[in-house]
């Protein structure tokens, strides 16, 4: 394996990559260390060249996700939650990104603009019909961010070709349900509302445990939230604690 580190060396010391690489026989216990060291070297290449592909996203969710945040030309599928989806929407589009929502007739745009969702950078296609993969697509050349819910099942072909659009054009895909091939699944579990006495009071706040679960990391990652909070925003639960006044619901 030494000869076969070697060559790998001296690709990128001199940026080229010979065919003899693999013709080299491997020599099996050897040179694990100088493996390491290797990709050590690649891992931090990757770090000083390849820039930063984040959007803005709510620190709270942000702090469950490898990089700190959504990436760009990576798809995400979102459990069945408006709440999350629109706090998932408010942090780009307040930076000024355009977004889409393809395929929800119930989305609603007072509500979003309650989020922070800008109106004015906001594009619907409600009832894409028989055509919505099309249409997502073609959306996806020029919007940051797109959010779709699929009616029915694509192809594996039909995912690699969006796939490949989204990383050509730098968008981000919100799937409301799962995707083939996601970057991570969000999901929203153990709900609780804040406000509600001993037979009065209203609405005010919702506690959530929001879930990720990465394809590159081994286990999920969990946090308790507020969403909303009482000023209609995504934010952790302070401390770790849970507000007063909580009552689970369902």
């Amino acid at each position: 394996m030494s000869a076969a580190i070697d060559t790998i060396e001296h690709m990128f010391e001199h940026g080229g990559m010979s065919s003899s690489a693999a013709a080299v026989a491997p020599e099996p216990d050897a040179a694990a260390a100088r493996v390491r060291e290797l990709q050590a070297r690649i891992r931090g290449m990757e770090k000083t060249t390849l820039p930063d592909r984040g959007i803005p996203t709510p620190d709270a969710v942000g702090a469950l996700l490898p990089g700190g945040a959504l990436q760009q030309g990576s798809a995400y599928s979102l459990d069945r939650s408006s709440m999350l989806l629109m706090a998932l929407l408010a942090a780009p589009s307040a930076a000024g990104t355009w977004c889409a929502v393809v395929g929800m007739p119930e989305f609603g745009v007072e509500a979003a603009q309650d989020w922070g969702i800008r109106l004015d950078r906001l594009v619907l296609v409600p009832t894409p019909g028989e055509h919505w993969l099309t249409v997502t697509a073609a959306i996806a050349d020029v919007m940051g961010v797109v959010a779709v819910r699929p009616p029915a099942k694509v192809s594996d072909g039909q995912v690699s070709k969006l796939a490949a659009r989204l990383r050509q054009r730098g968008s981000t895909l919100l799937v409301i349900g799962s995707w083939p091939g996601s970057e991570a699944m969000l999901s929203i579990s153990g709900s609780s509302w804040q406000g509600i006495g001993a037979g009065h009071g209203h609405l005010a706040a919702r506690e959530v445990t929001l879930t990720v679960t990465h394809r590159s990391v081994g286990r999920p990652r969990s946090a308790r939230l507020m969403l909303p909070d009482r000023a209609q925003a995504l934010a952790a639960v302070a401390g770790g604690q849970r507000p007063q006044h909580l009552r689970a619901v369902g």
